[in-house]
Formats: structure tokens, sequence, C-alpha cells
């Protein structure tokens, strides 16, 4: 991405045909959708890119399995078309995960669940797909260089070779669920379900769709707060900007403003959202991880966990922990800093102790995490059924255009239906690309140039995160031979991982480093502060703990005075206390936190 203030200089001076107001996953993929189609662009966040419900799903590219429950077919049909494209677009981001459901005391499993996997598995493929297995023997014949025909998906070309399919559920023996999920080995299972989905890092997701929508021309600024609509003739022209960091105003205007705000879409234009009949309203529903190491939980492939009620949870593999969520409870509060409750997290831990036989407490847990889902209601709250995870795209009379609702794994769908609106009121001929745009370059591990004091665990996990621009954090180390030490021990992350994203992600504070570029606050909240707790209680030769040694490398970056650094360092530890990322045995009160301007 460009420097920041290369961005507000273009942004307060250039002339837009398309301003997207949120840089979460939505407000990301309009960005990229109307940039490909040959549209100026400009992208504004409030705080930091993803900060919001897109760094806080359950890291799944999924169909959505209990959604069969409620016979929401059509979002899980076009969750699982999305899933298959996700996989060729973007296979270094994200990628299969074996998924089981196990069964115990010499049960089979459960017939209905059965038969639910049986719909999941004829909802996944398509015509296309059949035609390509059914020629799967013709394929070498086709190939130029080795590489298969590509796949036809979604009215274009994949790019790549074949796209990923997967097999059809079965059943496997209690061996093989143990393979999957050491941690069941205690309960024995007799056999299980096994079935595949997909899994990303929904940050980097985010941060590699803005690449490309910078790629095609979008300009992209975080810490710009939208404080209204600029208006010509009672249409909207653009909006009013204030800068967080500097306090400066200014204004940016554009032909068209789309709110992709997700769970803040009411906040920007209130009123006129208010009066205009008939439109559908957020109804925030908050979902609740926590993070366990792998030691503690060891799991090579997900579980799906009863959690009472007839609701299920996952436990999951990620970034070499476990991960376990979700919540899904009606939230009502302020939306700056979103905490995981007591109750949820004793939730979360009631189900996986009693389903794992094990007996975890939250002194265990390595990270925990909360977001607020922007789901749709109709507006009558006596009806659950009015509460959907479908998205919703509507129009207000200034012209804006709306777009909020849905999940992670249909952004690319929703994008395309923003810009097909906007397309169709600009009467251009501009068809949607992005099923056919890669999203990042992929690289193997073994591909990566190695570079002394780089961990060997390291070059995997960098790979996954920035495919081939892994290549630009190893030349960082290689150049300076501090930056090839890990930020935590044990972890692969790297400080020169601090350092790109200072260059080239736009990171401002430590929190954008710790929470979003890297995961280690969600991972290893109490390890990054160790060092500064040993000092407090009277170490004097205590090392410095790792937050504060990120701090460091971002003053250098940034240019921090030493007041700065202090303040920075003070700064994350309340916006840790504030996202509840290091669960405690006896919680802290929830704080006060004053609600959001706009959006």
């Amino acid at each position: 991405m460009i420097e920041r203030s290369q961005a507000l200089a273009a942004l307060a001076h250039d002339e837009f045909d398309v301003l997207v107001v949120g840089g979460g996953i939505t407000g990301a993929g309009v960005a990229l959708d109307a940039a490909a189609r040959g549209y100026s662009v400009a992208l504004l966040e409030r705080a930091d890119y993803a900060s919001g419900t897109s760094s806080r799903s359950s890291k799944l590219v999924h169909g959505g399995l209990r959604y069969l429950q409620n016979f929401d077919l059509g979002l899980v049909r076009e969750a699982l078309l999305e899933r298959q494209l996700m996989v060729a677009l973007a296979p270094h981001l994200v990628h299969p995960l074996p998924l089981v459901v196990p069964a115990f005391d010499g049960a089979h499993p459960d017939r209905m669940v059965g038969v639910g996997l049986n719909l999941y598995d004829v909802m996944s493929v398509d015509r296309d797909r059949l035609r390509s297995r059914r020629a799967r023997r013709g394929r070498a014949e086709r190939t130029q260089g080795g590489v298969p025909a590509a796949v036809q998906l979604d009215g274009g070309t994949a790019p790549g070779s074949e796209a990923w399919s997967p097999e059809r559920h079965r059943v496997i023996s209690g061996e093989e669920v143990v393979e999957l999920l050491p941690a069941l080995a205690a309960r024995e299972p007799t056999s299980g379900y096994l079935f595949y989905d997909c899994q990303t890092d929904d940050v980097r997701l985010v941060l590699t769709v803005l690449g490309e929508a910078e790629r095609f021309g979008a300009v992209c600024a975080n810490r710009l707060d939208v404080t209204g609509l600029l208006e010509h003739s009672g249409r909207a022209h653009g909006v009013h900007v204030l800068d967080t960091e500097s306090g400066e105003r200014f204004d940016v205007r554009a032909a068209n403003v789309v709110n992709a705000t997700g769970v803040w879409a009411d906040q920007l234009r209130p009123n006129e959202l208010l009066e205009e009949a008939e439109l559908p309203r957020i109804r925030p529903s908050r979902g609740t991880h926590v993070t366990i190491s792998h030691e503690e939980l060891p799991l090579v492939g997900g579980a799906i966990v009863p959690a009472g009620g007839g609701r299920t949870i996952f436990a999951l593999p990620w970034l070499g922990h476990t991960l376990v969520g979700t919540t899904d409870n009606d939230y009502e509060g302020q939306l700056a800093h979103i905490k995981p409750s007591s109750d949820d997290i004793d939730y979360l831990l009631a189900a996986v102790n009693a389903f794992f036989a094990t007996e975890l407490s939250p002194a265990q847990l390595t990270g925990a995490f909360a977001g607020v889902r922007p789901l749709i209601s109709t507006g009558d709250p006596k009806k659950s059924v009015d509460i959907s995870r479908k998205s919703e795209l509507y129009e207000t009379s200034s012209g804006m255009i709306t777009i909020t609702g849905g999940k992670l794994t249909t952004w690319r769908r929703m994008a395309k239906m923003t810009v097909d609106r906007l397309v169709e009121r600009d009467a251009r001929d501009a068809p949607c690309r992005t099923h056919e745009i890669p999203l990042g370059q992929a690289i193997a591990a073994e591909e990566l140039p190695r570079v002394e004091g780089v961990a060997d665990a390291a070059y995997q996990a960098l790979a996954s995160r920035y495919g081939h621009a892994a290549r630009d954090v190893l030349a960082l180390a290689g150049e300076r031979g501090e930056l090839a030490q890990p930020i935590v021990d044990g972890l692969p992350d790297l400080l020169a991982e601090v350092v790109l994203a200072a260059r080239r992600e736009q990171a401002r504070s430590l929190g954008d480093v710790l929470l979003r570029r890297t995961r280690l606050g969600l991972l290893a909240a109490r390890q990054l502060v160790v060092g500064d707790a040993a000092a407090a209680a009277g170490a004097s030769s205590a090392a410095p703990a790792p937050v504060r040694i990120v701090g460091h490398v971002l003053a250098q970056e940034l240019g921090w005075s030493a007041e700065r650094l202090e303040r920075e360092l003070s700064n994350f530890a309340e916006e840790a206390r504030a996202e509840g990322i290091l669960a405690e045995a006896t919680p802290e009160p929830e704080p006060v936190v004053s609600p959001p301007t706009l959006p």
C-alpha cells in the first residue's frame, strides 16, 4: 500500500468516481471491484483496516452447515461456491480444513447430521465441476507446460490450475478421528463424519484485497473519521473527514458514496436512514472466541462441539494454536471496543471441557476476542426469523448506497452486488472481474530465500501470510540482523514484519501490529507483556517485554519520541484491556467507553 501521507494528499486534491466508507472486508471488496471496472476509487477507514468485525470472525471460509437447519439454502449455496473460488484466487490465504463430527461409546454418527452433510456435498458442486470431474482423465492432454486447463467459475475463468474440489463427506474410524483430533484420545471415539471447509486469516485477507484494489488505482487511508456527507442539490457528492491523527479536517469529493461500515451502517446519516420507509435495521450479535495453546488442546483438524440447547461451536487449529468459538447473543452497547463477557468465556470452556474431557480454565487461555456481527432485522423484534445472515443493499434519498449484513465468505458477491448497482445507475458497460483477479501471489515456503537467524518455522508462516511478498520481509531481515528475530520466543512472527507493516501497510500503532498485521495479541497476550510485568514487580534484570521491543521498532519507523513511545505503550495496554484480549479468572469490570462518532 502507498504511504498514508501520499494517500491523504490524493484524497484532498482529487475527485473520485466512487468513495467507499469502511475498511473491512466488504469495503475492501467494493474498492477492488469498482477499481477493476475502471472507476476511480477512494476508501476511508475510521480506525484501522479490519479493526471491526472483519478481524473477529471464526476464520472460516465456509458454507455454514448450521444454516441448513434454518433452510437458508440460497445463502449456503452462494457461500459454498465462493469458498471454492477463494481457494483458487488465494491458495496461500484460504486453505482446506478437515472437520470432524465424532461419535462415542460404539454409537454410529448421527444420521441427521449425515443428511445435512449429503446436502452440503450436493450444494458444493456446480455443473462445471461435474463436467470437469467427468473429464478428469483427459485433462493431462489439455494442459500446457504441465498446468491443467482452468476451471470456469461465476461466468469467468479462475486463474491457475484446477479449482479445489472437496471430496464427499465420509465416515472415518475412531483411530482416524484421534489422528485429526488428538485431544479426544482419552474419550476413545469409535467413528465420526469427516468433511471439509476452508480457513483463513481474516485480517490478512482484507489487507490483500486492499493491496489489489490499490494495484488497480484505488487510494486508501486509515484513521479518517467521516463526519458527514457533502451534498449537491440534495445528492451525496463526497464526505467531510476528520484526520484523527493530525486533527485536520478536509473534504473528499466523489460522484458516488458507498456506506460499507457493517455494524456501524446505521450511524452514517442516521436521520436519512431512519426516515426512509421499509429499510432493514442492524441487529448486532456478539460473537466471542478464545484461543488455547496447541499443547493444552491439540488439534490437527477442526471439531464440531456440542454446546447445549441444540447449538454447536467450533474448535479449530489456527496459526499453531487452537481457536474456540463462537457465541451468538444479541448485543446492545458501545461498538468502539467489544470485550468478551465472562459468561461467554465460561460457556465456551464448559462446552470444550465436556467434549474433550479437559479441565481448562480462563487462566490457561492464550487470548480472547469478541466482535459484533451486522445481522439484518426487518423491524419486528418479536420475530427471531427476521434476523438474517444475508446481505442487504439499499439506496437512500441522497443517493448513498449502503451494503451491510452478510459474512466473511460472501464478501466478493456483496461487492459485486454493490458495484453492479453503480454500473446500472451510470448506464455503463463494465462487467465484474473479481472472479478472475488473483489475490496476492502464492509461493511455497521452500522457494523463499534462507536468511541467517530466521527460524525454520517462520518460512511457512511467512509464505501463508504474505505469499510472494514474504520475500520483502526476508529482505528486511537480511539487511538488519535484529529484524530476523521472533517477536515472541517460540512463535514465527518476525520483527521484520513490524517494519513492513509500518512502511507498506499503514500500521500506525502497536495495536495495528500486534492485533492485526500479526495476530500475537490474540495468540500470545500474556507473553507480549511478560518483561514489563517482571520489571514492575521489581526484577531489575528483566528483559524488555516483546511489546516494548515492537514499540522501539515502530518508533524508529514512525519517528516517535521517547515520550510518544511511552504513550503508545500505554495506549496499547488500554486497548488490550478494552478489547479483553487477556481473559482472567476474575475479569475486571467492563470499562465505560463513549460511543464512537461516525461512522
